[in-house]
């Protein structure tokens, strides 16, 4: 089973991975954690940076949970929402884990759009974490 993991950093992480971590050790999956940005001009080398050092400290939490894992960092000119159900058809992604962050009364309802676009974009199942 391959699980992707949208990764943004510490603002869910923790939870994010702890669950993606359970579901592999259930599953005998591999996770493949992923960040995408925008790219282009809008994309500068701090964030770049900043980006991949967040990917190998939630690789290594997956290792030392046990768990198969890799890395990708996703600059390819899309909208992260759409960057990361495009990667995950492309990648034959067994399920999807992302953050989702309640705002206002109305935020509950009307996810913030990267969240939107992959509930209602994806191929497989979404599993959202608060």
């Amino acid at each position: 089973m391959k699980i992707l993991v949208g990764y943004k950093g510490t603002d869910v992480g923790k939870d994010l991975m702890d669950i993606a971590a359970k579901h592999a050790k259930a599953f005998d999956g591999e996770i493949l954690i992923v960040t995408s940005m925008t790219g282009g001009d809008k994309t500068e080398t701090l964030e770049i940076v900043e980006a991949e050092k967040n990917l190998e400290q939630a690789k290594a939490y997956f290792v030392d949970f046990g768990v198969k894992s890799e890395t990708h960092l996703l600059i390819r000119g899309l909208e992260p929402g759409e960057d990361i159900v495009k990667f995950a058809r492309e990648k034959n992604v067994d399920e999807i884990i992302i953050g989702v962050r309640s705002r206002s009364k109305v935020g509950k309802l009307i996810f913030g759009s990267t969240a939107q676009i992959v509930i209602l974009e994806s191929h497989c199942p979404v599993l959202t974490v608060k």
